[in-house]
């Protein structure tokens, strides 16, 4: 051995895991197990770009009927071309958030091989959003995009006149399918009480399409159910703030205000989460499981 090598002390190595790696293998399984879905993708596909046909011929009566009331060619502090973008963007978001559908949690409770989860070293909130972040990357490059184009393609979109838009847009899109994890894993914890959830997602599915801005733009309702909407729940956190942010509605101010509640929305439900599941442990070893 060289001399001046040997008195070269070895580098430490940390033995420690690194919480990060796991996550990143499971958004890239996730990923990958959503990708495989391709009939689905291409049914969701089409489905939701022909229901975007028939909401943008409502915007557009919508603003027919608001020009010939008003003399305004807007509704609700939409113009037109707003409203289309909000039509076709909230069909390709449906995907991105997976609003309805997602009952993983709830099937392995139901099952018994929810134990499983718990068994691994991974805390069960971190590995299934991990998982959720991963789907919805998906979901962008395919059940968001193909919706906008089929959309850009036959309407007049708005086009965002700050180049900013679009990475806060980004962002909050993000934080949407973090707020609708956080609603939709809390709906799945009920399992661990009921079994039987197909009460609790049939309310969810009813309440959802209306005030999470889907079937209309929020700003359609009076100030006051507005404000108790963005206030009192996560909803408007959703999809209506991502869209909002997009259409670039009532200034960066209002586009600040909007991450800022999609922020801290994000962080309470993940909280609850957290308390949730670890409820629910204990209600497992107390009963054996």
């Amino acid at each position: 051995m060289h001399p001046d090598l040997a008195t070269v002390p070895p580098e430490p190595v940390d033995a420690r895991p690194s919480i990060m790696s796991p996550l990143w293998a499971l958004a890239v399984a996730g990923f990958r197990r959503y990708s495989t879905y391709r009939q689905a993708t291409v049914a969701a596909c089409v489905t939701n770009s022909v229901f975007g046909f028939l909401r943008s011929f409502v915007f557009l009566a919508t603003i027919a009927g608001a020009t010939a009331a008003t003399g305004v060619a807007n509704a609700a502090g939409y113009t037109a071309e707003q409203l289309l973008t909000f039509c076709w963007v909230t069909q390709g978001l449906i995907g991105v958030v997976a609003l309805w559908g997602w009952t993983d949690l709830g099937d392995r409770i139901r099952t018994g091989d929810v134990v499983a989860d718990l068994l691994r070293p991974l805390n069960p909130v971190l590995s299934y959003l991990a998982i959720d972040l991963g789907r919805a990357g998906f979901a962008v490059l395919i059940r968001f995009v193909v919706p906008v184009a089929v959309g850009a393609l036959f309407f007049d979109l708005y086009v965002p006149r700050h180049l900013a838009t679009y990475p806060l847009f980004a962002v909050s899109m993000i934080l949407g399918v973090v707020v609708c994890f956080g609603c939709r894993f809390l709906l799945n914890a009920v399992g661990y009480w009921l079994l039987d959830l197909r009460g609790v997602i049939a309310a969810w599915f009813v309440v959802t399409g209306l005030f999470v801005g889907l079937t209309f733009p929020l700003p359609f309702l009076p100030d006051w159910a507005e404000a108790t909407l963005w206030i009192a729940t996560p909803f408007p956190s959703i999809m209506q703030g991502p869209l909002d942010i997009l259409v670039e509605r009532g200034g960066q101010a209002h586009q600040g205000l909007i991450l800022l509640a999609q922020s801290l929305w994000s962080v309470v439900l993940l909280l609850s989460c957290a308390y949730v599941q670890q409820r629910a442990e204990r209600k497992l070893v107390i009963q054996g499981g």
